[in-house]
C-alpha cells in the first residue's frame, strides 16, 4: 500500500484514566479512521492502556474488527523536560 495516510488520531492516557472509557475512545476512532495512536508515560498509564486496549478488542471484534498493537517508545516535551513514553499504534487487520 503507497501513498499518504491521514494524521493518525492521539489519545493521551495517565494512570487515573478509566479503562473502559479509554476502550469506547478507541473503538470509536478505529470504526470512523481505521487506526488510533495511544500515548501513555509510566507503569501505571501504561497499563491502564494496555487494559484498554484490551477492552476494545471485545467492543469492535462484533463488526468483524480484529485489532493489533504495535509499541514504540516516543520522547515527549512536558513543560519543558523531555520524558520517555510509550506509543502504542492501535489498528485493525
Amino acid at each position: 500500500m503507497t501513498g499518504e495516510r491521514a494524521p493518525v488520531e492521539v489519545l493521551k492516557v495517565s494512570a487515573t484514566s478509566k479503562p473502559v472509557a479509554v476502550a469506547g475512545a478507541i473503538a470509536g476512532v478505529i470504526r470512523s479512521k481505521g487506526r488510533v495512536e495511544v500515548q501513555a508515560i509510566g507503569a501505571g498509564a501504561i497499563n491502564q492502556a494496555v487494559k484498554a486496549i484490551a477492552i476494545s478488542r471485545g467492543y469492535v471484534a462484533p463488526g468483524g474488527l480484529d485489532l493489533v498493537c504495535i509499541p514504540a517508545f516516543i520522547d515527549i516535551s512536558i513543560d519543558g523536560e523531555e520524558r520517555t513514553g510509550i506509543r502504542l499504534l492501535v489498528e485493525s487487520r
